[in-house]
């Protein structure tokens, strides 16, 4: 079991980690995590290290945000498993610092949303669903240098990828090949390199 002790350990190396499905919980705790490193330390990189079978939407994008909000490098490792949200976020990373383990798997798709109600429920949902997937596919094609109209085709259905295909497609930069490739070196506050 991934206990807190374990991820405070990582925690105090600047690593963050999504392990398991997404969920706005998992997610405020990452944000958090991560302003809170940026403000102690502005200058010093950040991983997140990915193992994730994908999940909640708005705290995928509110990752993002915060991500791209802080003024810190943040770099991406994929574990085993980036599907969706974890995709999503493994391709957010720092250019030319995102990684991934040698059989590690990314999955890429649209997702899917329970939609109901009255018709005008159901109408005003759709609208808001076709804002969500084509800002979410516009990211995608942001990160990874693929045209949008790819990254939409290749998404309406379950996408694989090897780390090797990911790397072509422009989700990683990088396939891990040693250690100090994915630890983030240590730096300290006020002293001079």
């Amino acid at each position: 079991m991934f206990s807190w002790r374990m991820r405070e350990q990582l925690l105090g190396r600047r690593i963050l980690v999504l392990d398991g499905g997404l969920d706005d919980d998992n997610g405020t705790v990452l944000m958090t995590q991560l302003l809170t490193l940026a403000a102690e330390d502005p200058l010093a990189p950040v991983s997140l290290w990915i193992h994730s079978p994908g999940g909640s939407v708005p705290a995928m994008l509110a990752i993002r945000d915060t991500m791209r909000l802080v003024p810190c490098e943040v770099s991406t490792l994929a574990l085993g498993l980036a599907c969706s949200a974890g995709q999503f976020l493994l391709s957010a990373g720092e250019p030319g610092r995102r990684f991934a383990l040698p059989h590690a798997r990314i999955l890429m798709h649209q997702g899917s949303a329970g939609i109901g109600g009255s018709a005008g429920e159901v109408e005003v949902q759709a609208d808001d669903l076709r804002h969500t997937v084509n800002t979410v596919l516009s990211l995608i094609a942001e990160d990874t240098g693929q045209p949008f109209d790819r990254v939409c085709e290749d998404s309406l259905h379950d996408r694989w990828f090897t780390a090797e295909q990911a790397r072509a497609y422009g989700f990683i930069d990088h396939i891990v090949e040693n250690f100090t490739q994915v630890v983030p070196q240590r730096h300290r506050v006020g002293i001079n390199a």
